[in-house]
């Protein structure tokens, strides 16, 4: 009987350590005051978080895994920063140090780049005509030393996908090229895109605009960005819609090789390979994706609540915010930023 009881003891206990354990890992930091985070880790498994708080562009960084950030830091004053709505600084991680991307009001893109010896460079404009990112949605990626942003286009009048590749890290970048063009005048005017590289690899998703639909595309460049070919819609559906859902989704590059894509159509969230049928996964909007050794970790919101889809199915809340971005800390953790009532959050994951 005692050792029964002394068995009971120790198992309550273990369940108590191991919810307390769950807790801390679930548990919300705070980062600082800001909207729009954006999320990047090196290769040596640093975190680096950017966000926008007014006119500044905000950073901070994690050297121990996520589980605690530095104090948020000034890295420079764009005037009219666009920070809202999808919209906000971007960052990718190259064997230079990092590669950062903002937009201002007007529709110039400027780089800022940190060198691996934590110097920042001065700030270099991305697009090389004036004032064509007007929409202000853009993203960048980044593999070894070269960087690729791509963004919503206006320099012939309807929005078409537009890109630059940066091989230091974003000192400088190429002269733009035309990513993908709309054969019906425009693509989804106010959708985020995706960018993803690996290798030579360039994919670039977005939201297109096709006879009255406005269903997710893929394109690919096999040389590191100098061109791109083989457009194809993602999933076997259409999303008729008269408007632009504001939603762009999630795109990854898998171990293999891969594009993984998550997006949504009408209130569902699916995923896919390209090329093979959706899945639907859950409901919500503003998704993405990260892979963790071979298998695929999904965020989203939904009733404006921050959902985690664990490779297994399961489904965690971490509580109110919007705008989720997910990166691996290793094959049984990631960490998940957020945004929510103009804070950005984070949460170590247990897989």
């Amino acid at each position: 009987m005692r050792t029964t009881s002394i068995i009971a003891i120790i198992a309550t206990a273990s369940l108590f350590i191991a919810c307390r354990e769950e807790k801390k890992e679930n548990s919300d930091l705070v980062i600082g005051p800001g909207k729009m985070p954006n999320l990047a880790r090196d290769l040596a498994g640093n975190f680096y978080v950017v966000y926008g708080t007014g006119d500044s562009i905000m950073y901070a960084a994690s050297n121990d895994k996520g589980k605690t950030f530095s104090p948020p830091e000034v890295i420079a004053v764009l005037p009219h920063l666009v920070a809202s709505s999808m919209r906000g600084p971007q960052i990718a991680a190259t064997n230079n140090g990092l590669a950062i991307i903002a937009v201002n009001k007007s529709g110039d893109i400027f780089s800022f780049s940190k060198d691996i010896a934590g110097k920042w460079s001065q700030p270099v404009k991305v697009n090389d005509i004036d004032t064509v990112a007007k929409e202000g949605l853009m993203a960048l990626g980044a593999d070894g030393s070269n960087a690729f942003a791509v963004w919503l286009d206006l320099r012939d009048k309807h929005n078409e996908i537009v890109g630059a590749k940066s091989t230091d890290g974003g000192k400088t970048w190429s002269k733009n090229i035309v990513v993908y063009a709309s054969p019906d005048t425009t693509v989804c005017e106010c959708c985020k895109p995706s960018v993803a590289m690996q290798g030579e690899n360039v994919y670039v998703m977005f939201r297109n605009h096709l006879h009255g639909n406005r269903d997710l595309h893929l394109i690919q460049s096999k040389d590191g960005g100098n061109s791109f070919e083989g457009v194809q819609q993602l999933g076997n559906e259409n999303w008729a819609l008269n408007g632009c859902p504001m939603d762009g989704g999630g795109l990854v590059i898998n171990k293999n090789g891969v594009p993984e894509t998550v997006w949504r159509r009408r209130n569902i969230i699916y995923a896919c390979i390209p090329g093979q049928p959706e899945t639907a996964i859950g409901e919500g909007k503003g998704c993405t994706i990260e892979s963790v050794n071979g298998k695929n970790v999904y965020a989203w919101t939904e009733n404006g609540e921050v959902i985690i889809r664990k490779p297994q199915g399961m489904k965690i809340n971490l509580g109110k915010g919007q705008l989720p971005l997910i990166k691996h800390i290793n094959n049984e953790h990631i960490l998940c930023v957020w945004e929510n009532d103009a804070q950005v959050h984070s949460a170590i994951i247990s897989l």
